[in-house]
């Protein structure tokens, strides 16, 4: 028996395997909407065997977008956008999710896909950034310190882009507090130097994460809330392990129902040591300490790697990206590797020839 091809209970919603697909910007938006490259690279994931498909990094707010070609979901008409891309993620089996994100001091930059690096300009489109203190990230421009009022204007967008997900018919709402962006800036010493109630001690820094759980839970009480973190800053003096597992326990008093689990992306200074699963054990580690529902991220590349990951309890379910961009039939390649029972039953009926040898 695969474990990697037994269905997972979530919240209620059963996910028909626990192959997953990681968010992953394409940068190819307009004003946040999301258009038929979106609807096509979504979709396909699901007719290739994935058990949840999670849409981009979306931003709640123009500001948080991480170049201006992001997707959003901060409006009706994105909202609207996103339901036939939902609906197409159904129909192929799979359940939708989307990552709700605003990326602080990280945002307004220039696309990967274009020429240029480094922060936008004004007159090219840019704007300025947002952080909880006054620290750019090396290379981009200087933020702008959070008020305490725009904080909670900020509380406020995650619960609105969380209604329009709910809307929209996303399953799953994962709230991004890793990679670098505006949460997880709140949660690092190394980005975080503020004095008042966000800043200081762990409670203090972990407070813009506690409240942003709270504002979706309440704007989308029937949907299960994920919240990936990076576990650790690979930065001497910065976020770690052990207060990953504590705030994750907290986020899961407030209703989260996934801890999914990456690393690093807070400074460029980072020393990073990659590998075959290198970051897996940051997921074993928190799934250890707190018994929740963990997902595991990071050079997971064939079927077998990831069923031992899942036989080894490191995590409840893997988090994949670069191989489903390589092969967006992974999962139907995965579940032919595993001998998984009922592999064949993942083949869209158009494609059966092909599964028949």
């Amino acid at each position: 028996m695969s474990l990697l091809f037994t269905p997972l209970d979530l919240d209620g919603l059963t996910v028909r395997n626990r192959l997953w697909v990681s968010p992953m910007c394409q940068y190819t938006a307009t004003d946040g909407v999301p258009n038929d490259w979106h609807h096509v690279h979504l979709a396909q994931f699901a007719s290739g065997g994935a058990g949840l498909v999670i849409a981009e990094a979306s931003a709640v707010v123009p500001e948080g977008r991480i170049t201006p070609e992001d997707t959003g979901i901060w409006n009706d008409a994105q909202r609207d956008a996103w339901q036939p891309i939902v609906a197409a993620i159904h129909a192929r089996g799979a359940a939708a999710g989307i990552q709700l994100a605003h990326a602080g001091r990280k945002a307004s930059t220039w696309s990967p896909l274009l020429d240029e690096r480094g922060s936008v300009p004004a007159e090219r489109g840019g704007w300025v950034t947002e952080a909880p203190s006054a620290l750019a990230f090396d290379g981009y421009a200087e933020p702008a310190e959070l008020t305490v009022p725009r904080i909670d204007d900020l509380v406020a967008a995650f619960g609105a882009a969380a209604r329009r997900a709910d809307e929209a018919g996303f399953d799953v709402l994962e709230v991004h507090g890793a990679h670098g962006y505006l949460i997880h800036e709140f949660l690092s010493p190394l980005s975080n130097q503020r004095s008042d109630d966000y800043g200081g001690t762990l409670e203090n820094r972990a407070r813009f994460l506690l409240r942003v759980v709270e504002a979706v839970r309440a704007a989308a009480p029937d949907r299960v809330i994920a919240v990936r973190f990076s576990a650790t800053d690979w930065a001497e003096g910065g976020w770690g392990v052990e207060e990953t597992a504590t705030v994750a326990a907290w986020v899961a008093e407030r209703g989260a129902a996934v801890i999914d689990i990456s690393t690093g992306g807070l400074v460029a200074h980072q020393q990073i040591t990659t590998g075959p699963g290198y970051q897996v054990p940051f997921a074993a580690t928190v799934r250890e300490r707190t018994g929740l529902l963990t997902t595991a991220v990071g050079e997971i590349t064939d079927g077998p790697q990831a069923e031992q990951v899942l036989r080894d309890g490191l995590a409840d379910a893997v988090m994949i990206g670069r191989e489903w961009l390589r092969d967006p039939h992974f999962g139907l390649r995965a579940a032919g590797e595993l001998h998984a029972p009922g592999a064949a039953s993942l083949w869209p009926a158009q494609y059966a020839r092909a599964h028949r040898r």
